[in-house]
């Protein structure tokens, strides 16, 4: 059978089955969403980062490499995948408009497209600043929509993600415990002698084994002085005597991610160590105590880098203090709904969550991170991981 076919025998019998919230979760969302297309006079918006797709319809693969849009109209909703992808957006969805395309014919994508949006009106929302968005889309659909305005819609979606539903809630702390559980089980291997891959791996099988799904990053592990070169990872490298190991993991649960950090030595950490331990302890309790609704990301930057500031000479730190995660898929958690950096002007607001990566790096020597995934309370920002901030001792 051709997919088309294979589209409607999944339909009659599994449509919607792994879908992974109720309906109702759903609607709340989309309301949202129009709510903002009609502030923004948007007769159609046309989405194709995986993770808001996946936000409004519950659509998940593992599979992101390819054309795939969601076509939000005032009393509609159509979904567009290729002939590969028929399966999950009939089993993970209840979405009833799919469009389905050859996979290998790039040639069949734009014409659906431009028949949904076209008919729907002249005002067209699209994400300009996702690297899912083809340049051929957009060109494609000035070129036959001339009649058509096709404007920045970036900012529509971030602005509704970024603050969580308590059912987004759940599933970070769903995450949060499966992340800690991982970061236990690599501590727990790390010795003189073992590799930094079965570090990654010991935490890997211990995340996956509590339900994980596939991970929008797989676990972070690097060791001496590769630990101070900021996003290098395991690469078969053999832990040494006195050694910091620097961990970061991140479970999917739903596809929610609530990341974190820790460091181990393999021996006696140095009083050196120690203290940049410390310093990332003082940093983080500045972030938390600061994180108060109505308070900029700016402010809360600037209350990071005082605490910072004895050894802000000393060490590279990347400059953000926080960003917002929630739902995601590869090649990052990240979810890019906000950073807590110098100059961000956004307020703070209650139910946001972001992970706080405070990792403070000796060049050539060594870097030493320590993290928690946070949320924001109307008396601050608690956490959701379950960190237990100690600079672990490996046997």
């Amino acid at each position: 059978m051709d997919f088309k076919a294979y589209q409607q025998v999944l339909a009659l019998q599994f449509r919607g089955v792994e879908c992974p919230f109720p309906a109702e979760e759903f609607e709340h969302r989309l309301f949202r969403v129009r709510e903002q297309m009609t502030v923004r006079h948007l007769d159609s918006l046309v989405l194709t980062n995986p993770a808001d797709i996946y936000y409004l319809t519950g659509y998940s693969t593992f599979e992101v490499s390819v054309h795939t849009a969601l076509l939000v109209l005032p009393e509609d909703l159509v979904l567009q995948v290729p002939s590969i992808e028929v399966g999950p957006a009939m089993t993970a969805t209840r979405v009833h408009r799919v469009l389905g395309y050859r996979w290998e014919s790039v040639d069949e994508v734009l014409k659906p497209l431009v028949e949904v949006v076209g008919a729907a009106g002249r005002e067209i929302g699209m994400d300009f600043w996702h690297g899912s968005l083809r340049q051929g889309v957009v060109s494609g659909l000035r070129e036959q929509l001339p009649h058509c305005r096709i404007s920045d819609a970036s900012g529509l979606m971030r602005a509704i993600r970024i603050v969580k539903t308590p059912t987004e809630l759940a599933c970070l702390q769903a995450s949060a415990r499966i992340t800690g559980l991982g970061l236990e089980a690599a501590i727990a291997a790390i010795r003189p002698g073992i590799s930094d891959g079965e570090i990654a791996a010991a935490g890997a099988r211990a995340m996956l084994a509590e339900g994980s799904e596939f991970m929008s990053m797989q676990p972070i592990v690097t060791a001496g002085w590769r630990s101070s070169v900021i996003h290098t990872s395991h690469r078969r490298h053999e832990i040494g005597e006195g050694d910091p190991v620097f961990l970061e993991f991140g479970s999917a649960y739903q596809r929610y991610t609530a990341p974190m950090m820790r460091t181990a030595v393999a021996g006696t950490p140095t009083a050196e160590m120690l203290e940049v331990f410390d310093g990332c302890q003082r940093v983080h309790r500045a972030l938390c105590q600061a994180m108060q609704p109505g308070r900029t990301f700016d402010e809360v930057a600037r209350a990071g880098e005082a605490a910072l500031a004895p050894l802000a000479d000393r060490v590279f730190f990347s400059g953000v203090f926080g960003y917002a995660v929630g739902a995601q898929f590869p090649p990052s958690w990240v979810e890019g709904s906000g950073y807590i950096a110098r100059g961000i002007d956004e307020l703070i607001r209650p139910d946001m969550v972001f992970h706080l990566p405070v990792c403070l790096r000796v060049p050539g020597q060594w870097g030493i991170g320590c993290s928690d995934t946070v949320r924001v309370t109307d008396k601050g920002a608690v956490p959701l991981t379950s960190n237990p901030w100690i600079l672990a001792e490996a046997p």
